[in-house]
């Protein structure tokens, strides 16, 4: 049996089939509150949010890098390169690219030099950060060789940066004076550090836009142009520091000491020349420099410069009118001073003021000082230049050590007369023999080339600084101490010293000296002044006439030839003996 067909309701009929036009008004409405939407957040971003939007844009492909910029070169007075920038290139990296790679790091370590385990570890303690430097100044090679690796493994995160890196042509000949820079190019010591404001370079700013490796795909603008640092030109000669370098280095192994020093001064200008120092190191290698190696110990160190200032004590007393070159005092000795005494190497008798100094007698020079109070003699040191520093400019330098005289004992002012009791620098010593030189004027000394000749300061008479120079000449005579300083042509002055060197609390160690020389050439119209100390010789000889004269008369030699100084006229009937002029 079959039921009858149920027909719907009418309402029923209306919720089955709704309206056509009523589904086209909600179809309507539904893409005009859409658009409505869309239109909204187009102009949300495009209005409201542009600011933000090209920031972060900005923030993910354009970034201001620096434009790295070359530190001033330092020359030497005739233009030679003594301290240069050149480019390099640096390693860094995305860490958070690298430490999916962690594998691969012991290759990358190979290739650089480094330490697998350390250079993993530098990756994972940077693994939140976008940057971090591999290795700075790097080799050729090592460049070479990690590019190699990126392009064989694939290995992303890798960059590369140009940096300038300090380089010193003359290596450890000139590390004293110029000293060195750090890792940021900044000068640590030396001339480098003195003069670290002018020699700095000021990096430059760009904009540019980078792809999603980082990569630098165009450079939109330069935000400030780099500033190169400026030049410094010393007053060092490159031929004349490489003859004095060489021959202080022969003399130290020769003598077997345990270093030494050397400074050359232009008479006219107060220019150093040469400044040299034993033992050395080598500026270029950042590690194993040690401290003690790195002292410009010319400028630095002191010492008792011993019987090289017994031609001042001498000026001191022409100067005063207290004697003449032919006055004669009795150096038999030894001579008592309150509870000390004082002698000669040999009992020499009878010495004219001239003979003191061929012969070097102590006792003879002491008598001299005591013909003035304490105060004349410090005077005399002070007004050349003892006890302070000399004004070069340079790092570290030492002031000396000059006592005032109203704390002298009797005996500080015997043994001042004989070079102890107080201590100079190398160049402090060469300036005051420059003042000799120089017919009594002192000038400021410098290790800058100078333009013009500074006007200077007159310490002593022509006359005074004249008998001097002659009373020297006999030193480097055949009865003088310094016959190995000689030079043939022309006519040396000068004065050797052996100082017994200090230790500390324990007044002077036993075997330990100082050799010395300071000297002049030409004699009659001097050009050059220089200083020669071998600090503690152990070869078996420590007098400074046998040990610094050789290298005084090898290393002046070569000056004279450098730079062209003719031969002095013969000496003069000044020579003198037994109190009479020998004609």
């Amino acid at each position: 049996m079959i039921a009858p067909r149920r027909c719907p309701r009418p309402s029923e009929r209306r919720r089955a089939a709704p309206n056509p036009r009523v589904r086209r008004r909600v179809l309507m409405w539904g893409l005009s509150a859409a658009l409505v939407m869309v239109a909204g957040a187009v102009f949300y971003r495009q209005v409201l949010e542009t600011e933000f939007l090209r920031g972060e844009g900005e923030r993910r492909y354009l970034r201001v890098g620096e434009i790295a910029a070359r530190r001033g070169m330092i020359l030497d007075r005739n233009g030679e390169a003594l301290a240069v920038s050149t480019p390099v290139e640096t390693i860094w990296a995305d860490p958070r690219k690298l430490v999916p790679r962690l594998e691969v790091m012991p290759e990358l370590a190979q290739c650089l030099g480094q330490k697998p385990a350390e250079l993993r570890e530098r990756v994972q303690a940077n693994a939140e950060r976008g940057f971090m430097y591999v290795k700075r100044r790097v080799s050729i090679d090592e460049a070479t060789a990690v590019r190699a690796l990126i392009a064989s493994r694939g290995l992303e995160g890798l960059e590369f940066d140009t940096e300038y890196r300090r380089f010193y042509p003359g290596v450890e000949v000139f590390g004293h004076v110029l000293g060195f820079t750090d890792i940021e190019d900044h000068g640590q010591e030396g001339m480098e550090s003195a003069y670290d404001k002018l020699l700095r370079a000021e990096p430059g700013l760009r904009r540019v836009l980078q792809d999603g490796r980082r990569r630098i795909v165009q450079e939109v603008e330069q935000v400030r142009p780099p500033r190169p640092g400026k030049d410094l030109t010393l007053s060092l000669d490159r031929r004349l520091q490489f003859l004095a370098y060489r021959e202080l280095k022969a003399a130290v192994a020769e003598n077997k000491a345990v270093g030494g020093t050397a400074v050359v001064l232009d008479v006219a200008t107060g220019e150093v020349l040469a400044m040299v120092n034993q033992p050395g190191y080598n500026p270029n290698d950042l590690s194993g420099r040690e401290a003690d190696r790195r002292r410009n110990r010319a400028l630095t160190d002191v010492m008792e410069p011993g019987s090289t200032v017994k031609p001042l004590v001498v000026a001191a007393v022409l100067e005063r009118g207290l004697v003449t070159p032919t006055t004669r005092i009795n150096t038999a000795g030894p001579l008592r001073v309150g509870s000390n005494t004082v002698q000669d190497v040999h009992n020499y008798g009878g010495l004219d003021v001239t003979g003191i100094i061929t012969k070097s007698s102590n006792v003879g020079v002491v008598k001299l000082a005591q013909m003035m109070d304490y105060a004349g003699l410090w005077k005399e040191y002070d007004s050349l230049g003892f006890g302070r520093p000399t004004g070069v400019e340079f790092p570290a330098e030492s002031h000396g050590v000059l006592r005032d005289y109203k704390h002298w004992r009797p005996f500080d002012h015997a043994t001042m007369a004989f070079g102890y009791s107080f201590s100079v620098t190398a160049l402090q010593l060469a300036q005051a023999y420059a003042v000799v030189a120089a017919d009594g004027v002192k000038r400021p000394v410098t290790l800058l080339k100078r333009d013009k000749v500074p006007q200077g300061t007159r310490v002593m008479s022509v006359k005074t600084a004249r008998a001097v120079r002659a009373m020297m000449e006999t030193v480097v005579s055949d009865k003088g101490t310094a016959k190995r300083a000689s030079i043939p042509g022309y006519r040396v002055g000068g004065k050797t010293g052996t100082a017994k060197k200090a230790s500390g609390r324990h007044g002077y160690g036993a075997g330990r000296y100082q050799s010395l020389f300071a000297g002049m050439v030409p004699a009659g119209n001097p050009r050059l002044v220089m200083v020669v100390m071998i600090d503690e010789p152990h070869g078996g000889a420590y007098y400074g006439g046998v040990v610094a004269a050789p290298v005084f008369a090898k290393v002046m030699e070569g000056a004279l030839r450098l730079f062209n100084v003719p031969p002095d006229e013969p000496a003069p009937s000044m020579l003198l003996a037994g109190g009479r002029a020998v004609p």
